[in-house]
């Protein structure tokens, strides 16, 4: 790894943000895709330290979460007929999302299932991270209820956002399998405290999972382009959340969220990843002293 030169390395990261494939990016930068993995995976190891380190003592008012779906060599139907049958890291995967909805900062991230152990992860390691009161907001997914009273208690404003649906599309084929039915309206509840029903939204974290859906190869629905390794994937998802919060400029903020929330004060380039992954392997060969 150390025989790639730190501009080649911070194109291959940037391509991968910006949406690529591996095997695209194998082609185009000519490196084999095992050095492309081994730099993925320590991208992903050190951008996840970063941020747990760092993002931190948050001063926020208003928290939107929401899951964004996606799957690891195969879909759940089809896990117990592959090849790697019994494997339990394939099947559907849930990427956890929490974000400020005014610095528009990815506060807190866990990739897992979709259930209530999953949520309070989420809900544990947000309220880690946050330094004051916030109003918080979810969509209608139960496992939320529980989660959030467990991690806050009643030092939280809470209001869930439930959306709801008409009938079925009613059409035929990819029509019927992949059109959602109509969401004909949505009901705001008060969970706990006394949230503002004015922002009691997911849209921001939505958007921001859009965001996220597009940027990575591995989330594009209808493609070949999935995850086949579940560390893999996790190790992309951390990556992205530190080249989200810390690189990617935010057209309407005009900086990135890392700035906007005060947990930065310079815009990064992709050159500092890069040297956070130096600094890591420094301190794991004894090059360097921590700290």
């Amino acid at each position: 790894m150390n025989k790639l030169s730190l501009a080649k390395r911070a194109q291959i990261l940037t391509l991968l943000c910006e949406g690529m494939s591996m095997r695209s990016i194998e082609r185009i930068v000519g490196c084999s895709i095992n050095t492309i993995d081994k730099l993925l995976q320590d991208a992903g190891t050190a951008a996840l330290e970063y941020h747990d380190k760092h993002v931190r003592g948050v001063k926020a008012s208003r928290i939107q979460c929401d899951e964004v779906w996606s799957f690891v060599h195969a879909k759940q139907k089809n896990a117990p007929t592959s090849k790697r049958a019994g494997d339990p890291t394939i099947g559907d995967c849930w990427t956890w999302t929490a974000l400020d909805a005014d610095s528009k900062l990815l506060v807190s991230y866990m990739v897992g299932g979709r259930d209530a152990e999953f949520a309070l992860m989420l809900m544990d390691d947000l309220r880690g991270r946050l330094a004051n009161r916030v109003q918080l907001t979810t969509d209608g997914h139960r496992a939320y209820l529980s989660a959030v009273e467990e991690a806050f208690g009643a030092d939280v404003d809470y209001g869930m956002l439930v959306k709801l649906y008409g009938q079925e599309t009613g059409g035929q084929g990819h029509e019927r399998k992949y059109s959602p039915s109509e969401c004909v309206g949505a009901r705001k509840d008060t969970i706990t405290g006394k949230p503002d029903p004015k922002h009691v939204s997911t849209s921001y974290v939505e958007r921001a999972n859009l965001t996220m859906r597009m940027s990575m190869r591995r989330f594009t629905r209808l493609t070949s382009a999935f995850s086949k390794k579940l560390t893999n994937h996790a190790h992309m998802v951390a990556l992205y959340a530190l080249w989200y919060n810390f690189v990617r400029m935010h057209k309407t903020l005009r900086m990135s969220p890392a700035m906007a929330a005060g947990v930065t004060d310079r815009l990064w380039s992709m050159d500092d990843i890069v040297a956070l992954i130096d600094r890591r392997e420094d301190i794991r060969t004894g090059r360097a002293m921590v700290g």
